[in-house]
Protein backbone atom coordinates (compact mmCIF):
# COMPACT_ATOMS: atom_id res chain seq x y z
CA UNK A 1 0.00 0.00 0.00
CA UNK A 2 1.32 3.25 -1.26
CA UNK A 3 1.17 6.99 0.93
CA UNK A 4 -1.99 8.70 0.40
CA UNK A 5 -3.56 11.95 1.59
CA UNK A 6 -6.55 12.17 2.78
CA UNK A 7 -7.63 16.31 2.81
CA UNK A 8 -8.59 17.59 6.02
CA UNK A 9 -9.39 21.07 5.26
CA UNK A 10 -11.14 22.68 1.93
CA UNK A 11 -8.31 24.94 1.45
CA UNK A 12 -5.21 23.09 3.15
CA UNK A 13 -3.96 20.36 5.52
CA UNK A 14 -4.57 16.61 5.02
CA UNK A 15 -4.14 13.70 6.87
CA UNK A 16 -1.42 10.85 5.62
CA UNK A 17 -1.92 7.16 5.51
CA UNK A 18 0.54 4.63 4.57
CA UNK A 19 3.69 5.25 5.55
CA UNK A 20 5.60 4.52 9.04
CA UNK A 21 7.53 7.33 10.40
CA UNK A 22 9.26 5.04 12.57
CA UNK A 23 11.54 2.33 10.31
CA UNK A 24 13.66 4.58 7.89
CA UNK A 25 12.59 6.26 4.90
CA UNK A 26 12.93 5.36 1.20
CA UNK A 27 13.86 8.32 -0.74
CA UNK A 28 10.03 7.68 -2.60
CA UNK A 29 8.67 8.30 0.64
CA UNK A 30 10.05 11.08 1.35
CA UNK A 31 9.86 12.76 -1.74
CA UNK A 32 5.94 12.13 -1.57
CA UNK A 33 6.16 13.91 1.87
CA UNK A 34 8.05 17.00 -0.16
CA UNK A 35 5.03 16.78 -2.71
CA UNK A 36 2.49 16.96 0.27
CA UNK A 37 3.91 19.57 2.16
CA UNK A 38 3.77 21.76 -0.98
CA UNK A 39 0.20 21.39 -1.59
CA UNK A 40 -0.98 21.23 1.94
CA UNK A 41 1.16 23.08 4.51
CA UNK A 42 0.07 20.47 6.65
CA UNK A 43 0.49 16.72 7.37
CA UNK A 44 -1.05 14.51 10.17
CA UNK A 45 0.32 11.42 10.73
CA UNK A 46 -1.14 9.24 13.67
CA UNK A 47 -0.12 6.54 15.85
CA UNK A 48 3.65 7.66 15.40
CA UNK A 49 4.57 7.11 18.99
CA UNK A 50 8.46 7.25 18.72
CA UNK A 51 11.42 8.01 21.28
CA UNK A 52 13.58 11.07 20.87
CA UNK A 53 16.48 9.64 19.14
CA UNK A 54 14.49 8.08 16.40
CA UNK A 55 12.55 11.81 15.87
CA UNK A 56 15.81 13.03 15.42
CA UNK A 57 17.10 10.90 12.78
CA UNK A 58 13.65 10.65 11.08
CA UNK A 59 13.86 14.81 10.58
CA UNK A 60 16.92 14.41 9.35
CA UNK A 61 15.72 12.61 6.39
CA UNK A 62 13.41 15.41 5.36
CA UNK A 63 15.93 18.28 5.73
CA UNK A 64 18.63 19.96 7.83
CA UNK A 65 18.16 20.14 11.67
CA UNK A 66 17.99 23.48 13.59
CA UNK A 67 18.40 24.57 17.15
CA UNK A 68 15.94 27.28 17.49
CA UNK A 69 14.66 29.46 20.44
CA UNK A 70 16.49 27.39 23.17
CA UNK A 71 19.27 29.19 23.03
CA UNK A 72 17.93 32.46 23.86
CA UNK A 73 15.85 30.80 26.85
CA UNK A 74 19.12 29.40 28.15
CA UNK A 75 20.62 32.97 28.74
CA UNK A 76 17.52 34.70 30.03
CA UNK A 77 18.91 36.31 32.97
CA UNK A 78 21.20 34.04 35.38
CA UNK A 79 18.99 30.78 34.32
CA UNK A 80 21.33 27.62 33.85
CA UNK A 81 19.25 25.01 32.14
CA UNK A 82 20.12 21.54 32.21
CA UNK A 83 20.32 19.48 29.11
CA UNK A 84 16.66 18.62 27.30
CA UNK A 85 14.38 16.06 29.20
CA UNK A 86 14.52 14.94 25.41
CA UNK A 87 18.19 14.20 25.35
CA UNK A 88 18.76 16.09 22.07
CA UNK A 89 19.66 19.55 22.27
CA UNK A 90 17.73 19.49 18.46
CA UNK A 91 14.41 17.50 20.25
CA UNK A 92 12.86 20.76 21.80
CA UNK A 93 10.69 19.62 24.82
CA UNK A 94 7.35 21.79 24.33
CA UNK A 95 5.82 20.64 27.83
CA UNK A 96 4.80 21.76 30.89
CA UNK A 97 7.11 19.45 33.18
CA UNK A 98 9.70 19.42 34.84
CA UNK A 99 12.97 16.84 35.55
CA UNK A 100 10.91 14.71 37.45
CA UNK A 101 7.70 14.79 34.68
CA UNK A 102 5.36 16.64 36.92
CA UNK A 103 3.38 19.87 36.15
CA UNK A 104 5.76 23.20 36.59
CA UNK A 105 4.91 25.89 38.90
CA UNK A 106 2.47 28.76 37.17
CA UNK A 107 5.68 31.55 37.79
CA UNK A 108 7.75 29.15 35.72
CA UNK A 109 10.23 29.69 32.09
CA UNK A 110 8.84 26.83 30.45
CA UNK A 111 4.72 28.49 31.74
CA UNK A 112 5.58 31.73 29.56
CA UNK A 113 6.46 29.18 26.94
CA UNK A 114 3.81 27.46 26.97
CA UNK A 115 1.79 30.73 26.83
CA UNK A 116 3.80 32.41 24.20
CA UNK A 117 2.94 29.56 21.86
CA UNK A 118 -0.69 30.48 22.14
CA UNK A 119 0.23 33.71 20.26
CA UNK A 120 0.14 33.31 16.35
CA UNK A 121 3.60 32.85 14.91
CA UNK A 122 5.64 30.90 12.45
CA UNK A 123 8.70 29.20 14.36
CA UNK A 124 11.99 31.04 13.81
CA UNK A 125 10.71 33.62 11.65
CA UNK A 126 13.30 35.84 14.30
CA UNK A 127 16.28 34.47 12.53
CA UNK A 128 18.09 33.69 8.92
CA UNK A 129 17.60 30.99 7.58
CA UNK A 130 14.06 30.80 9.27
CA UNK A 131 12.11 27.15 9.77
CA UNK A 132 11.31 25.41 6.72
CA UNK A 133 9.30 22.31 8.40
CA UNK A 134 8.11 21.93 12.23
CA UNK A 135 7.21 18.26 12.82
CA UNK A 136 5.43 17.92 16.62
CA UNK A 137 4.75 14.37 18.50
CA UNK A 138 2.22 14.10 21.04
CA UNK A 139 3.13 12.45 24.07
CA UNK A 140 1.18 12.88 27.15
CA UNK A 141 -2.07 15.47 26.69
CA UNK A 142 -4.00 16.81 29.12
CA UNK A 143 -7.94 15.60 29.81
CA UNK A 144 -9.08 19.13 28.04
CA UNK A 145 -8.26 21.74 25.66
CA UNK A 146 -4.44 21.76 24.27
CA UNK A 147 -5.11 21.63 20.49
CA UNK A 148 -3.28 23.18 17.94
CA UNK A 149 -4.82 25.89 15.63
CA UNK A 150 -3.26 26.14 12.15
CA UNK A 151 -4.24 29.02 9.26
CA UNK A 152 -2.79 29.22 5.67
CA UNK A 153 -1.01 32.30 4.89
CA UNK A 154 -1.46 31.18 1.20
CA UNK A 155 -5.05 31.17 0.67
CA UNK A 156 -5.42 34.58 2.96
CA UNK A 157 -3.14 36.39 0.75
CA UNK A 158 -5.38 35.02 -2.01
CA UNK A 159 -8.39 36.76 -0.59
CA UNK A 160 -7.09 39.71 0.07
CA UNK A 161 -8.82 43.29 -1.44
CA UNK A 162 -6.53 43.70 -4.55
CA UNK A 163 -5.69 47.28 -3.63
CA UNK A 164 -4.67 46.06 -0.33
CA UNK A 165 -2.08 43.83 -2.67
CA UNK A 166 -0.77 46.35 -4.52
CA UNK A 167 0.44 48.03 -1.13
CA UNK A 168 2.13 45.51 0.58
CA UNK A 169 3.97 45.25 -2.44
CA UNK A 170 7.81 45.34 -1.54
CA UNK A 171 6.88 46.37 2.42
CA UNK A 172 8.99 44.65 5.03
CA UNK A 173 8.53 43.75 8.46
CA UNK A 174 10.94 43.46 11.20
CA UNK A 175 10.77 40.00 13.12
CA UNK A 176 12.51 39.74 16.55
CA UNK A 177 13.19 36.86 18.89
CA UNK A 178 11.90 38.12 22.29
CA UNK A 179 8.56 40.53 21.12
CA UNK A 180 6.17 37.37 21.44
CA UNK A 181 7.75 37.50 25.01
CA UNK A 182 7.47 41.25 25.80
CA UNK A 183 3.79 41.65 24.58
CA UNK A 184 3.47 39.24 27.49
CA UNK A 185 5.20 41.44 29.94
CA UNK A 186 8.25 39.63 29.62
CA UNK A 187 11.18 42.32 29.48
CA UNK A 188 13.71 41.17 31.75
CA UNK A 189 16.19 39.78 29.41
CA UNK A 190 20.10 40.19 29.73
CA UNK A 191 21.97 41.87 26.87
CA UNK A 192 23.68 38.42 25.65
CA UNK A 193 19.86 37.50 25.18
CA UNK A 194 19.22 40.46 23.03
CA UNK A 195 22.46 39.42 21.33
CA UNK A 196 21.76 36.23 20.42
CA UNK A 197 18.95 36.49 17.86
CA UNK A 198 19.21 40.45 15.87
CA UNK A 199 16.30 41.43 14.25
CA UNK A 200 15.78 40.26 10.40
CA UNK A 201 13.78 41.32 7.84
CA UNK A 202 11.42 39.61 5.60
CA UNK A 203 9.36 40.83 3.20
CA UNK A 204 5.60 40.76 4.12
CA UNK A 205 4.60 39.08 0.78
CA UNK A 206 6.57 35.80 -0.38
CA UNK A 207 6.09 33.07 -2.76
CA UNK A 208 6.34 29.83 -1.17
CA UNK A 209 9.36 27.65 -3.22
CA UNK A 210 7.23 24.77 -3.59
CA UNK A 211 3.78 25.92 -4.71
CA UNK A 212 4.65 29.26 -6.28
CA UNK A 213 2.08 30.57 -4.81
CA UNK A 214 1.89 34.29 -2.64
CA UNK A 215 1.76 34.26 0.43
CA UNK A 216 1.78 36.54 3.96
CA UNK A 217 4.75 35.96 5.75
CA UNK A 218 3.48 38.07 9.44
CA UNK A 219 3.16 36.78 13.51
CA UNK A 220 3.74 37.48 16.84
CA UNK A 221 7.54 37.91 15.69
CA UNK A 222 6.98 40.57 13.54
CA UNK A 223 7.26 43.98 15.77
CA UNK A 224 7.17 46.70 12.71
CA UNK A 225 6.87 47.52 9.46
CA UNK A 226 10.12 48.93 7.26
CA UNK A 227 9.19 52.61 6.26
CA UNK A 228 6.17 53.14 8.29
CA UNK A 229 5.96 54.55 12.08
CA UNK A 230 5.79 52.16 14.39
CA UNK A 231 1.62 52.78 15.76
CA UNK A 232 1.42 52.61 12.03
CA UNK A 233 3.04 49.33 11.22
CA UNK A 234 1.75 47.50 13.96
CA UNK A 235 -1.93 48.53 12.91
CA UNK A 236 -1.24 47.10 9.44
CA UNK A 237 0.19 43.47 10.92
CA UNK A 238 -2.85 43.39 13.60
CA UNK A 239 -5.51 43.87 10.41
CA UNK A 240 -3.52 41.11 8.27
CA UNK A 241 -3.31 38.98 11.12
CA UNK A 242 -6.85 39.64 11.85
CA UNK A 243 -7.74 38.55 7.97
CA UNK A 244 -5.59 36.07 8.02
CA UNK A 245 -6.97 33.81 10.87
CA UNK A 246 -10.91 34.07 10.21
CA UNK A 247 -12.18 30.48 10.54
CA UNK A 248 -11.97 30.08 7.12
CA UNK A 249 -8.68 29.82 6.83
CA UNK A 250 -7.81 27.98 9.83
CA UNK A 251 -7.44 24.44 10.79
CA UNK A 252 -7.93 23.09 14.27
CA UNK A 253 -6.05 19.74 14.82
CA UNK A 254 -6.99 17.94 18.09
CA UNK A 255 -4.22 15.52 19.03
CA UNK A 256 -4.06 12.22 20.46
CA UNK A 257 -0.98 10.23 21.58
CA UNK A 258 0.92 9.17 19.28
CA UNK A 259 0.36 11.89 16.86
CA UNK A 260 3.13 13.19 14.48
CA UNK A 261 2.30 16.69 12.72
CA UNK A 262 4.39 18.14 10.05
CA UNK A 263 3.69 22.05 8.82
CA UNK A 264 5.46 24.12 6.87
CA UNK A 265 6.62 27.20 8.42
CA UNK A 266 7.13 29.53 5.37
CA UNK A 267 3.22 29.25 4.79
CA UNK A 268 1.63 28.41 8.20
CA UNK A 269 0.90 30.20 11.22
CA UNK A 270 0.23 28.34 14.40
CA UNK A 271 -0.85 28.80 17.71
CA UNK A 272 -1.48 26.30 20.81
CA UNK A 273 -4.78 27.07 23.00
CA UNK A 274 -5.50 27.08 26.56
CA UNK A 275 -5.35 23.76 28.33
CA UNK A 276 -5.27 22.93 33.05
CA UNK A 277 -1.45 23.89 33.23
CA UNK A 278 -1.57 21.78 36.51
CA UNK A 279 -2.52 18.61 34.28
CA UNK A 280 0.52 17.20 32.02
CA UNK A 281 1.23 17.93 28.18
CA UNK A 282 4.20 17.11 26.74
CA UNK A 283 5.16 16.89 22.98
CA UNK A 284 8.30 17.01 21.51
CA UNK A 285 9.33 19.11 18.74
CA UNK A 286 11.64 19.10 15.80
CA UNK A 287 12.75 21.39 13.23
CA UNK A 288 14.41 21.85 9.59
CA UNK A 289 15.98 24.77 8.65
CA UNK A 290 14.80 26.71 4.78
CA UNK A 291 18.22 26.18 3.43
CA UNK A 292 19.36 24.09 0.33
CA UNK A 293 20.89 20.52 1.45
CA UNK A 294 22.94 20.67 -1.79
CA UNK A 295 24.39 24.13 -0.28
CA UNK A 296 24.55 23.28 3.37
CA UNK A 297 27.94 23.71 4.96
CA UNK A 298 29.75 20.44 5.56
CA UNK A 299 28.54 18.94 9.18
CA UNK A 300 25.28 20.78 8.90
CA UNK A 301 22.79 17.79 10.39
Amino acid sequence: MGISCVPLHPLFAAEVRGVDLREPLPPSTVAAIHEGMNRYGILVFHDQAMEPLRQREMTRQLGVLELGFGRVVAVHRDDARPPPRTGYAEVADISNLDAQGAPVERASRKTLGNLANQLWHSDSSFQKPSARYSLLLAVQLPSWGGDTEFCDMRAAYDALDPVLKAELEGLEAEHYALHSRILLGDDEYSEAAHSIFPPVTWPIVRTHPGSHRKLLFIGAHARRVLGMTVPEGRLLLMDLLEHATQPRFVHRHTWRPGDLVIWDNRCILHRGRRWDMSEPRELRRTTTADIDEAAAPAGAS
